[in-house]
């Protein structure tokens, strides 16, 4: 189905062409002045210079072309040369019932059965999720669903970090506290035990325990690296011990990722791709890309055309050991084999994006991946405080993203205290509003831009919020159902009827930017794009609620309309939240 502005283009495109000009100087763009008009071309003024005219004179020219061709209720010229539209109701109409009839409301799906990849974990396991977890998996899982909605074949992975110092910190305390375990006997042959020595708080309590003292003493930080490497060479108990510890972290992780709505496709590690690490080494010194810096092993990757510093990309250091561009390079080789993708996207901390130039440069340089496969580095800003600085807790420390989920879905609840609900129903409506809240507050700011978390702000139910979308389409629910109960019966194809008023064509316009937002927000990685929308059409749509008789309307024709416009809106503002990744209780 076409967009509305590929409509007006080709109405357009035909109109200059058939005036004796270029159909490219059609282009048809929402009014930035909608008091004047909803659609604006600018094309002749760009014409001018080519035609030696008055801008005005072209523009006049096309306009006499379309102003009785049914599509616009007006069409003008006006100095120095824009043309200015307003849409014609039938014909606005027309396209919100065409857009009803369709699978996706509209939208295109996927030319191609492209595979997209969407690395947007990044957790360590043996540690809780903290607030800086946050835009990574609410972003990244945003883009999933808009890309799986639109026809593309997409993965979602976690990708851990499992393999690194901090498994043996975690081995190194755990071994003072508790030497006899039976997984710091060498001589052990038996089988391990099935039950962890430790629960996760545990690990909680361990790793940062771990983690000061090794800054502190140096031969505590030894053995660390000690247990690291005898890990990493495949110690019967250490491996054990990992294990342990992976399942305990997982677990842990996909509660709170499953109180965010966040799911992923696969849960792969660092540790997975292990094994391609000397295969891809080696192939990097065969096919002379790599050579070695000051004993460590490096690929260059600066280009002539930079105009800033690109360092080399270190693959091995002088002692052998692998980094994590190392990991990361092998991450993308195991890709490639499993799953052959046409891009991968890494919704990561835009503070990183030197390192993913590095890595990328390097894994194209190696041909590690194809020069046809997209790699994308998606860099998100930091969530501040109101003091400007990275969000933390009133004694300075990291605030626990389980802890931040029930601190907002507690103000949400007591802003309901006063409201006649079940308890059950209330703490369902406040987790679900407390979750609009967080997501829609960070979602609703473009990705690479910083933003201040205001739990005031963000659980307010009136303005730009996730509770005013969700307080929407609540309304909208409790509008059907009364519907239902007062037997009124409204098929699925009923006709909307050209608009009687200028807030139903408000609702209308709002409804027609659908397609075209949902394939931006996807095309730039966008999911802000997706948030205005729904907030658009949510204050479009409650100010036809007020200014308009409903369920009461004398007109039965009128009365089913009205009732199909607004299942129509609930229907698209509910796809649109489930691709921000929340969802709509039925009270509030």
């Amino acid at each position: 189905m076409k967009k509305i502005m590929e409509r007006l283009q080709e109405k357009l495109s035909a109109a200059f062409e058939k005036a004796g000009y270029d159909k490219k100087y059609a282009k048809v763009a929402v009014s930035n002045r909608p008091d004047l008009c909803q659609y604006q071309c600018n094309g002749a003024l760009a014409a001018a210079k080519e035609y030696r005219k008055a801008p005005i004179q072209i523009a006049q020219d096309v306009v006499g072309l379309l102003e009785d061709s049914g599509i616009f209720a007006e069409i003008t010229a006006v100095s120095p040369g824009f043309i200015n539209m307003t849409v014609s109701d039938p014909f606005l109409a027309d396209f919100i019932n065409e857009m009803a009839g369709t699978e996706r409301f509209g939208c295109q799906k996927a030319e191609r059965e492209e595979t997209v990849m969407i690395d947007f974990g990044g957790a360590n396991v043996a540690k809780p999720l903290h607030v800086g977890h946050l835009r990574s998996a609410i972003i990244g899982e945003s883009i999933k669903r808009t890309a799986r909605y639109l026809g593309y074949h997409v993965i979602g992975d976690a990708h851990l970090g499992d393999w690194g110092l901090q498994m043996g910190l975690i081995i190194t305390e755990l071994k003072k506290r508790q030497p006899e375990l039976v997984y710091f006997d060498e001589a052990f042959q038996g089988e391990y035990p099935e039950e962890p020595p430790f629960t996760m708080a545990d690990l909680e309590e361990i790793y940062p325990c771990a983690n000061g003292r090794s800054k502190e003493d140096e031969e505590y930080k030894a053995e660390a690296q000690e247990a690291t490497a005898q890990l990493q060479a495949g110690r019967r108990g250490y491996l054990a011990l990992w294990k342990h510890i992976l399942n305990v972290s997982v677990a842990d992780l996909k509660k709170i990722y499953d109180k965010l709505n966040v799911t992923f496709d696969l849960w792969k590690k660092e540790s997975d791709v292990q094994p391609y690490i000397p295969d891809m080494v080696q192939a990097m010194k065969d096919g002379g890309y790599a050579h070695i810096d000051q004993g460590a092993l490096v690929v260059d990757v600066k280009e002539e055309t930079d105009t800033k510093e690109i360092p080399p990309c270190m693959i091995l250091k002088s002692n052998g050991a692998t980094l994590y561009n190392t990991t990361d390079l092998a991450t993308i080789v195991e890709r490639r084999k499993l799953f052959d993708p046409d891009r991968i996207v890494y919704v990561v901390d835009k503070r990183q994006s030197l390192y993913f130039e590095q890595v990328f440069r390097c894994a194209k340089k190696t041909k590690i991946i194809g020069e046809d496969v997209d790699l994308v580095f998606l860099g998100f800003g930091t969530m501040n405080g109101k003091d400007g600085k990275p969000f933390k807790t009133r004694d300075g420390g990291v605030l626990r993203l389980e802890k931040l989920l029930s601190e907002v879905a507690g103000c949400v609840e007591e802003k309901m205290a006063g409201r006649e609900m079940e308890e059950t129903i209330r703490k369902d409506a406040a987790a679900k509003i407390g979750l609009a809240a967080i997501k829609y507050g960070d979602l609703s700011n473009q990705a690479s831009k910083d933003y201040v978390f205001d739990m005031e702000r963000f659980t307010s139910f009136e303005g730009n919020t996730g509770p005013y979308i969700l307080y929407t389409i609540v309304r909208i629910k409790s509008l059907m159902n009364k519907v239902a109960e007062q037997g009124i019966t409204v098929p699925e194809d009923t006709k909307i009827l050209p608009a009687g008023d200028k807030t139903q064509t408000e609702v209308m316009l709002a409804l027609s930017k659908w397609s075209e937002t949902v394939e931006t927000a996807f095309e730039e990685y966008a999911p802000h794009k997706i948030c205005q929308f729904v907030y658009e059409l949510s204050d479009a749509f409650n100010r036809f609620y007020h200014e308009n008789r409903i369920l009461a309307n004398p007109d039965d024709a009128v009365r089913a309309s009205h009732i199909s416009l607004c299942r129509l809106a609930g229907k698209i503002l509910e796809t649109g939240i489930g691709l921000l990744g929340l969802e709509a209780p039925e009270k509030m």
